[in-house]
């Protein structure tokens, strides 16, 4: 579940913009292994999951967020 077959994401490679990927660990509409993969393919990406989470990590999380967030902007 979630993964995709073989070269189908090779177009995240393509992405030139550094890019942050927020996950929760629970998320069961975007399934947490396709943050891995996101962050595997896309260059200079980071991955942020948050435990005990789900979709809405980033509300559940919210002072940890802003942190995350300005981090990887003043990055």
């Amino acid at each position: 579940m979630g993964r995709s077959a073989g070269g189908s994401y090779d177009y995240l490679k393509t992405i030139k913009q550094p890019t942050l990927v927020v996950n929760g660990s629970n998320d069961v509409l975007t399934p947490t292994i396709n943050s891995f993969i996101m962050e595997q393919n896309i260059p200079n990406a980071q991955l942020v999951i948050y435990p005990d989470s789900n979709h809405g990590s980033q509300h559940q999380y919210p002072e940890l967020f802003v942190e995350h967030v300005t981090l990887f902007l003043e990055g």
